[in-house]
């Protein structure tokens, strides 16, 4: 079976995020949770070409996947797990919630240190906030973002499965908590208990730096909840706050080209956390 997951890989993948992406824009369509300001013609070619130039990049670089790296691991005796003699079950519990801590630490990271925030803010400079959103990164944070895992990865030896689900859900998951989608407030109060909701996310994208450095998780909100970065909401409310960072408003923005140099322009500014301004 592992060899089967592992040679249908790819395949898996795509077909699960075609699937979620397809099922979340119709929701925003039929559902919408703010009134949209840009149309998509403007902003989603830009963030639908990064999927595909990060895509490409990856495979070219680093031909390994995270699924391999596990099975090597667990052939060669590495991590964590494969010295221990746990239930397979029990595995792959601790297996999705640390992984799933480790990309908390990782996004807290991306806010804390000015270069890699200068990295990250592509995510953040969408003025927009929907289904791509959150695939938009820029081909430097996504690189990044793999070594770090392949790291956590190998540290752990992790089961196959364990590391091919969360894979398939970290996706399935970052594009359902930027979906602008309205979810009747009692089902979300209750939803946000256990997985981070796009009401709940969204706070994380506005322009004012002490919400922005807020609500970093992706799967989880424990995580948020638990040391002390969870916000409800953003002060302005849902319908009125301002999505993305002060230094790339004008729409020009939107074009890959520019993305793709917004780490090399301009200052850091005051978003990074050490650096958070408490009047803004």
């Amino acid at each position: 079976m592992t060899e089967t997951i592992i040679a249908n890989e790819p395949t898996i993948r795509l077909a699960i995020f075609f699937g979620v992406f397809l099922a979340v824009a119709l929701c925003e369509a039929l559902f919408p949770r703010r009134q949209r300001a840009i149309s998509r013609s403007l902003r989603w070619p830009s963030n639908i070409a990064a999927v595909v130039l990060n895509t490409a990049l990856l495979r070219l670089l680093s031909p390994a996947s995270m699924v391999l790296l596990a099975l090597a691991a667990r052939d060669n005796g590495w991590g964590l797990l494969n010295q221990l003699a746990l239930p397979g079950w029990v595995s792959v519990v601790v297996v999705m919630l640390m992984l799933d801590f480790a990309i908390y630490l990782q996004h807290v990271l991306f806010h804390a240190v000015p270069f890699l925030w200068r990295v990250h803010r592509m995510h953040h400079a969408d003025l927009e906030f929907d289904v791509t959103t959150g695939v938009r990164f820029h081909p430097i944070e996504i690189g990044l973002s793999m070594a770090f895992k392949f790291v956590v990865v190998a540290a752990l030896g992790p089961p196959v499965i364990a590391v091919l689900f969360f894979e398939l859900l970290l996706n399935a998951t970052s594009m359902f908590n930027h979906a602008n989608v309205k979810i009747p407030v009692r089902a979300e109060r209750m939803l946000r208990l256990l997985l981070v909701t796009p009401d709940m996310h969204r706070v994380h994208h506005s322009i004012v730096a002490r919400e922005t450095n807020s609500n970093f998780g992706f799967n989880l909100p424990w995580w948020d909840r638990v040391l002390g970065t969870y916000r409800t909401a953003p002060a302005a409310g849902h319908e009125n706050m301002t999505i993305g960072v002060d230094q790339f408003r004008d729409p020009c923005e939107l074009r890959l080209g520019r993305m793709l140099t917004q780490p090399f322009r301009g200052p850091s500014g005051y978003y990074p956390i050490h650096r958070n301004d408490v009047g803004r």
